[in-house]
């Protein structure tokens, strides 16, 4: 084991990255739920920032609901490199328009939302997923 772990080679690549996409997928959707909670959304509608936007209303439902959906997506593994662009445009608004863009301190949550889904945008779903179920791989020698 300690030779594999100096090795340049995928260690458990296909297990951590599925795993890596549910758990990244059920921590948008815990965030999104707040689309459910009109409180919340209310408070949200009080932010300065938020004032800001074209049809702040909507913008905080689309944002929140998008949240929400592609967490879904992402736990699924349903559409996930759709999901996953959805998930990048989103978090990347969140951090440099609603945030301050300091990806490297106060908004760094949604920036590393964004890197995540940029993984599986490049990588796919992998594997235990709708997708590999609705499109398998054209080559029969191609294992997730």
């Amino acid at each position: 084991m300690p030779a594999k772990l100096f090795s340049p080679q995928p260690l458990w690549q296909s297990n951590g990255l599925a795993t890596l996409r549910i758990i990244t997928g059920l921590l948008m959707a815990y965030h999104g739920l707040e689309v459910f909670d009109s409180h919340q959304m209310q408070e949200y509608m009080k932010w300065d920032v938020t004032k800001t936007l074209p049809a702040p209303h909507l913008m905080i439902y689309l944002g929140k609901g998008l949240e929400f959906l592609t967490g879904i997506m992402f736990i699924l593994g349903l559409f996930t490199r759709v999901a996953a662009l959805l998930m990048v445009i989103n978090m990347l608004f969140i951090c440099f328009r609603v945030g301050h863009g300091k990806f490297y301190y106060e908004d760094q949550h949604p920036f590393l939302f964004a890197m995540l889904a940029m993984v599986f945008f490049f990588s796919g779903p992998v594997k235990w997923s709708v997708d590999q179920w609705m499109f398998p791989p054209k080559n029969p020698y191609h294992s997730y």
